[in-house]
């Protein structure tokens, strides 16, 4: 089987080469976003199918894939699929089945989706893809071959960069594969002028904590207004890819604001990251430990910013960026309003380190 396109993930390339010849019933590729569970999916999806590449187009008769339509799978969409699911083969021996955003089922759609994994028909493999499984209940856990994903390597995600960008140099590339956190989505994005843009001003912003004039008020406004530019662009490329496709025009309406809230929200939980690994970098710069740094492209600023006096305020400021990352996680927050806040607690973090200018 052929996952070229697939960088490390030997445990589930193993899993997955190893049941291909007879496959279970039902799968559960599960880990973090952007480490290739999709492209795993449909790479096994086409050897299940004779290796045709009208998988990887997702045009194969035999092949049904499922996405979350709006911030949610909701159980229409799980009913339409199984009705597809008690149809025989067109021309492979089996039919394949791939629920991308598993884990946006609501609880109608995985009671619906339960019954088909636990008889489903003989020539039918379901792959459910999640980004956490959490959400799922027990009872569809259970009944799945679970196909672990890790975060990549720091080498993976530079490789994947400099074949995509080779005019960067090493140090820009490591920076950005480290900035990712072993996601190559993250990566991608940061090779965007756009992105590159936002991640400029957002450094500038972390810099800005520490110096004499700072107002927390003006620095959640550029962080926010910053998400929401990046929720316009995904907005404005799923209307683009929803062209000719036979959809409501509410199911696209969905399609489209999902797009924009996720990607609003990856914005910023991506900028809370980058502003604690900042802020880590200057406790490694103070310490001399300049070979642990993140932002390896930004030495000569860290070198700047990383005084001992900052030390203590840096550790501090990076716990409670932390804190904020998993308060955003648990719970809906107002972005303006946590951010704001956050920037005071920086703000504070620095007071004993400011020099104000005489």
């Amino acid at each position: 089987m052929s996952f070229d396109n697939v960088p490390e993930q030997e445990e589930a390339k193993r899993l997955l080469g190893a049941s291909a010849s007879e496959p279970a019933h039902a799968y559960l590729f599960h880990g973090p976003a952007g480490v290739g569970k999709r492209a795993t999916a449909l790479a096994f999806a086409s050897e299940l199918l004779g290796g045709d590449a009208r998988v990887g187009r997702r045009s194969h008769p035999d092949l049904y894939v499922l996405e979350p339509l709006g911030d949610q799978i909701r159980i229409d969409a799980v009913r339409e699929m199984r009705r597809d699911l008690h149809m025989r083969p067109f021309e492979a021996q089996r039919r394949v089945y791939l629920v991308f955003g598993a884990h946006l089922l609501n609880d109608e759609a995985a009671d619906a989706l339960l019954k088909d994994l636990e008889e489903p028909p003989e020539y039918a493999v379901i792959a459910l893809v999640a980004d956490e499984v959490g959400p799922l209940p027990e009872t569809i856990r259970s009944r799945c071959q679970a196909v672990p994903f890790r975060r990549l390597s720091e080498r993976a995600v530079r490789e994947q960069v400099l074949a995509r960008a080779p005019q960067l140099s090493e140090q820009e590339a490591t920076s950005i594969a480290r900035v990712a956190s072993g996601r190559l989505d993250r990566a991608e994005r940061l090779l965007d002028p756009a992105s590159a843009k936002r991640r400029t001003a957002l450094l500038e912003t972390a810099r800005s904590v520490y110096a004499p004039e700072f107002d927390p008020s003006a620095a959640a406004r550029k962080l926010v207004e910053a998400s929401r530019e990046r929720a316009a662009e995904a907005k404005e490329r799923e209307e683009a890819a929803l062209e000719g496709l036979d959809l409501t025009a509410r199911d696209a309406e969905q399609r489209v604001k999902r797009a924009g809230r996720g990607a609003e929200r990856e914005e910023l939980l991506a900028s809370l990251e980058e502003l604690a690994s900042w802020y880590r970098d200057l406790v490694a710069a103070a310490a001399g430990a300049e070979k642990a740094l993140v932002h390896v492209d930004r030495a000569d600023e860290l070198r700047e910013d990383g005084t001992l006096e900052r030390l203590e305020g840096a550790e501090l400021a990076a716990e409670l960026v932390r804190e904020t990352w998993r308060r955003f996680e648990e719970f809906q927050l107002s972005p303006t309003l946590a951010f704001e806040a956050l920037f005071v607690q920086l703000r504070r973090a620095f007071a004993g380190s400011i020099v104000v200018p005489a």
